[in-house]
């Protein structure tokens, strides 16, 4: 990689600012204005102009990395600081707490879950304490716990189908 571009990366990594303190992430893009670049995928939601299948492919690039409570940046995540960044690099503000996730966007049924919807579950509370971004099928990427990394899962597996609450698409 140039010189240049290692030099943005870490530019990038220094100016980041983390969730806890209240400060919101970098880069932060405002809500866009409906438009992508980019070809069309059957996974586009024209609704939106997100690229479902590009935000996908961003989520799972992000694998490996660290949970980090109160994290939202690539140094690391807790679960609601990944789907907020995440959704940000397409312009889309999510709120930052799993709660307030819970409330945005539209209930979807199991049976209609595309992928770049939100799964929560509960995990440590009755409501909903963990968010994840679905990838298609019966799997999920996320930020699991503070033992954990950033990976991909099953929504049908016992642990993650009996502590499973519901779903909002982002549109």
């Amino acid at each position: 990689m140039p010189r240049v571009c290692w030099t943005i990366v870490v530019l990038a990594v220094v100016t980041s600012a983390c969730a806890s303190s209240g400060a919101v992430p970098r880069p932060f893009p405002m809500p866009s204005t409906g438009t992508t670049s980019g070809p069309a995928t059957p996974a586009t939601r024209p609704a939106t102009g997100v690229d479902t299948y590009a935000l996908v492919g961003t989520a799972l690039s992000f694998q490996g990395t660290p949970y980090r409570n109160g994290g939202s940046d690539p140094n690391g995540f807790d679960c609601s600081g990944f789907t907020q960044y995440v959704f940000a690099q397409y312009g889309v503000a999510l709120p930052r707490e799993v709660r307030e996730q819970y409330r945005f966007g539209q209930t979807i049924e199991p049976r209609d879950l595309a992928p770049g919807d939100l799964v929560f579950f509960a995990t440590t509370d009755t409501g909903p304490s963990h968010v994840a971004i679905v990838v298609g099928g019966d799997q999920f990427v996320h930020a699991p716990s503070a033992s954990g990394v950033v990976r991909v899962e099953h929504i049908s597996s016992s642990y993650w189908s009996s502590r499973y609450l519901g779903a909002r698409r982002i549109s």
